[in-house]
């Protein structure tokens, strides 16, 4: 057994629950269409939130999820979004509790009946909060891996949000790609200190431009439209940017909300805790993570390297580095 699949049988408690998003369409489309809330903390078109959104939206057309959402939530007035869907009775809660920690916990605590999935770097609480983190930084390296054999510069450049541990690993792990195949290469970063600001986000990219960077890593929106006006390639993340910048974003580090959210609805239907952390199940050997890629663009050769390191990721041969530092 690798020792991801240990670690993540470890954080999700038990291996029965590793089976259980092969299990969930089945068994809840016997039944009637599930009341599910999405409170989303920025506009639904933000790439993470687009993630989560999506999977939702799936499963409500699919009829196994009642789907109704909020965006562009505030900070301030979340914990009342949150009781207002819970009274509304709905079994699951989507949302991220970044900034607002200690009040989501406490809401949940309030109601117990329902299930709370939120995006946070913090642990889970009690029975009903469980958490996530976006764990696609394994397809961070692989793209990495590719930028590191294109540059012609010898710098690349990485637009983050905020220097929270899932947005460090993400970068990080580009980074490490990077570092692979090219060890003198110099990695530029930059954050934005928002999650949301797409002008922000394409001057930090136009800058590192300035600096030298002929290629850029958009963990943020906006970064892509900086390369495209200068004319140099980028990667996107989270979701596919390639049909919206076909000439400019080259690969994207995708990642898949889908299987987390059939494991926590399929417990919480089930009447199992959900107060665990869901993020293993991002992983690419579970299908939570992958890149995408245009062909054609990066030579043969830097392709074949990424296709292997690739296939052991999803054996569980090879780890890919976890640091939640700061990048420098």
């Amino acid at each position: 057994m690798s020792r991801l699949l240990m670690n993540r049988r470890r954080l999700l408690g038990t291996s029965a629950a590793l089976g259980a998003a092969t299990l969930f369409a089945p068994a809840l489309r016997a039944q009637s269409p599930v009341k599910v809330a999405g409170i989303h903390a920025s506009p639904v078109e933000n790439a993470w939130n687009s993630v989560l959104h999506a999977a939702l939206l799936g499963a409500h057309e699919e009829g196994v999820i009642d789907y109704t959402f909020s965006e562009g939530v505030s900070g301030t007035d979340y914990p009342r979004a949150m009781r207002e869907y819970a009274e509304a009775g709905n079994v699951l809660i989507v949302g991220e509790s970044y900034a607002v920690e200690r009040e989501a916990r406490t809401v949940a605590s309030d109601y117990p009946d329902t299930a709370f999935l939120m995006g946070s770097s913090g642990e889970a609480a009690g029975d009903n909060f469980g958490v996530f983190g976006t764990w696609n930084w394994e397809a961070a390296y692989l793209a990495g891996m590719l930028a590191g054999e294109m540059t012609e510069t010898g710098t690349v450049g990485s637009v983050g949000a905020i220097p929270i541990p899932e947005v460090n690993m993400l970068i990080n792990g580009f980074a490490d790609g990077v570092k692979a195949v090219n060890p003198d290469a110099t990695h530029l970063v930059s954050f934005i200190g928002t999650f949301f600001d797409p002008p922000k986000a394409r001057e930090a990219g136009l800058a590192q431009i300035d600096s030298g960077a002929d290629i850029l890593f958009g963990e943020r929106i906006g970064t892509a439209d900086a390369a495209q006006e200068r004319g140099i390639k980028a990667i996107g993340s989270l979701i596919n940017y390639t049909p919206r910048y076909p000439d400019t974003v080259f690969a994207n580090a995708m990642w898949y909300f889908r299987p987390l959210l059939d494991t926590a609805l399929t417990d919480a239907v089930g009447g199992n805790p959900v107060g665990k952390t869901y993020t293993p199940l991002s992983l690419m050997e579970d299908g939570g993570n992958d890149i995408v890629f245009v062909e054609g663009v990066a030579p043969p050769e830097a392709v074949t390297r990424m296709e292997e390191v690739r296939a052991a990721i999803k054996a569980g041969e090879f780890e890919v580095p976890r640091n939640f530092d700061e990048p420098a």
